[in-house]
């Protein structure tokens, strides 16, 4: 008999012990998610070329803030929309226009929800700081002097598709053929100008302005609204820290760097 009640005892002992196991790894392995979902990480953003400066400089404050690390992929619109489509491992989708951000929506790659306008852009006439010539309107591209003019490609780019309907609209798209030079996207086309290799360029005003050279702003009533979308990526590994991101943008350390770079914010409007 007392030996049976030892037996019975040990087992009581074992299971009570495998119990207190299963529960301290149960607790271990919640105090791990905690500090996993705590770890920094690293965020992918894809965005328009236009806005090579200005999230570099929010990007570095959002990785003060948060911890966290943002990697940026600048490039033209339409050709980012292209590499998220063929599967590329983005979290934010930042573009130049907003009909790129609907087109992916209705294909299911982003996540709706977080669909965002965060600024409308404008446009420029641009030309070095050291540059014989001073465009003070869009129809001086057509002048002799003026040689190469530079835009980007219509077919991919926002900021080439309005500089298109800026020299339709004041009448020289045809004259001026002779003289364009397309760029793959807006940073691309400001760069030939920057060589040497052209002379003036229609330029995004967040390229233009606080930087070295002349420029001179484009009537918006001349090109459609540059209507800047942003959206999270329905296959970012990230997508919380990329939400986060997008709304830093829209907040009272992101706005006023927007506007620095002549962005027309959300509930703004041109002055």
């Amino acid at each position: 008999m007392k030996r049976r009640y030892f037996l019975l005892f040990g087992l009581a002992a074992l299971a009570v012990s495998v119990s207190g196991f299963f529960l301290s790894e149960l607790s271990l392995s919640s105090v791990e998610r905690t500090l996993l979902a705590q770890k920094p990480v690293t965020i992918t953003v894809s965005a328009a070329s236009d806005l090579t400066f200005v999230f570099k400089e929010i990007g570095a404050l959002w990785e003060q803030d948060t911890g966290n690390k943002v990697t940026f992929n600048f490039g033209s619109t339409g050709q980012i929309a292209q590499q998220i489509e063929r599967g590329a491992p983005v979290d934010l989708f930042a573009a130049a226009n907003k009909s790129f951000v609907e087109d992916l929506d209705k294909k299911g790659l982003i996540l709706s929800q977080t669909k965002a306008l965060y600024g409308r852009g404008l446009i420029t006439v641009w030309t070095r700081q050291d540059s014989p010539l001073n465009p003070k309107d869009i129809k001086d591209l057509i002048k002799p002097e003026y040689k190469r003019v530079a835009i980007a490609n219509p077919d991919h780019a926002p900021y080439g598709t309005a500089a298109k309907q800026a020299l339709q609209s004041a009448g020289i798209w045809d004259t001026i053929q002779p003289k364009l030079v397309i760029g793959n996207n807006i940073r691309q086309t400001q760069q030939y100008v920057e060589t040497g290799n052209v002379d003036v360029c229609i330029n995004a005003l967040s390229l233009s302005i606080n930087r070295p050279g002349k420029w001179e702003l484009i009537p918006e009533n001349m090109h459609e609204p540059i209507d800047q979308m942003l959206a999270v990526v329905k296959k970012s590994r990230h997508s919380t820290q990329a939400q986060d991101f997008a709304k830093y943008i829209n907040s009272s350390k992101g706005r006023p760097l927007m506007k620095k770079y002549g962005f027309i914010l959300p509930g703004e409007t041109l002055n």
